[in-house]
């Protein structure tokens, strides 16, 4: 079933045409009924019913709507002229909007690709593009685009982990335009079939499970103190290398292998601790 164009009519100057005759008809019936002649009052009576039923044939398209026509069940045509239209009369209209609309699925708990508990919910932008498809196709155009979004986002949502964990991995927190990319496309195929473009599917809501949410909170906490540490005791590393480098460079003091493993013990310690040290100063002999 594909959308094909069909031809109506401006309605203003089918109305205006409509009530003058009308108002021709009645005035026959009125000069029939003075006269004394039926054959006139029937023959006008009958044209004033005709024009009652084709009165029948206006409808109302807005900006961004299509009316889809049939004609006792069999798909005529769509309509997208603006404004008051006049059709067979024994069409029947329905309208159809061609706005972008968008919704906000509701929080959908599933388990990520590391089977983790998560919530996940999602914004998705589409529009009407065959409004032929969209009625005739699928029952609910509306309710379909709910109930596919929704099942796309479980869909995807299980094919990432939350976090990434190794280097290039594509994760549902961290790679958030791949995503959107991935879940647009999966939308969009369930979503063809009833005439409808996905022109945006974005993740609005992201968390882990409320019965997890405290340990992966823990263990997010651990890794970032881990990677702190890391980067801390290279630089410490790196310093204290600097340090007895100058040292033996300048001539400034001759360490043994025990003096110089004390004092790299020290310096460790120092730039490596959480709070200020507090020295001691040695006013005798380093040995």
């Amino acid at each position: 079933m594909k959308e094909t164009s069909v031809r109506s009519y401006s309605g203003i100057p089918m109305l205006l045409l409509q009530l003058a005759a009308m108002a021709v008809f009645g005035f026959l019936i009125v000069k029939g009924a003075l006269n004394d002649q039926a054959a006139i009052i029937i023959a006008a009576v009958l044209a004033e019913l005709v024009l009652l039923v084709l009165l029948c044939g206006f409808y109302m398209v807005e900006p961004n709507q299509a009316a889809v026509l049939s004609l006792f069940g069999k798909y005529v045509g769509t309509s997208k002229e603006q404004g008051l239209r006049w059709a067979n009369p024994f069409f029947s209209a329905k309208k159809v909007s061609l706005r972008t609309r968008n919704f906000e699925s509701s929080k959908l708990k599933v388990n990520d690709l590391d089977g983790s508990p998560i919530e996940i919910a999602s914004v998705v932008v589409w529009q009407v593009v065959d409004s032929a498809e969209a009625v005739y196709n699928v029952d609910d155009y509306e309710s379909f685009v709910h109930i596919q979004s929704e099942a796309a986002l479980r869909a995807m949502a299980t094919s990432y982990p939350y976090d990434q964990h190794q280097e290039g991995q594509v994760a549902l927190r961290s790679h958030a335009s791949e995503i959107a990319k991935h879940l647009t496309e999966e939308i969009q195929e369930r979503l063809a079939q009833a005439g409808v473009q996905v022109m945006e599917a974005r993740i609005s809501h992201l968390a882990y499970a409320p019965e997890i949410a405290q340990a992966m909170l823990q263990r997010q906490q651990a890794s970032a103190i881990i990677a702190a540490r890391t980067r801390i005791v290279e630089g410490a590393v790196s310093m204290v290398e600097m340090a007895l480098s100058e040292l033996s460079k300048r001539n400034v003091v001759d360490l043994d292998p025990e003096r110089r493993a004390a004092m790299v013990s020290n310096l460790l310690v120092v730039l490596c601790g959480e709070r200020g040290t507090q020295p001691i100063v040695n006013t005798g002999s380093i040995y």
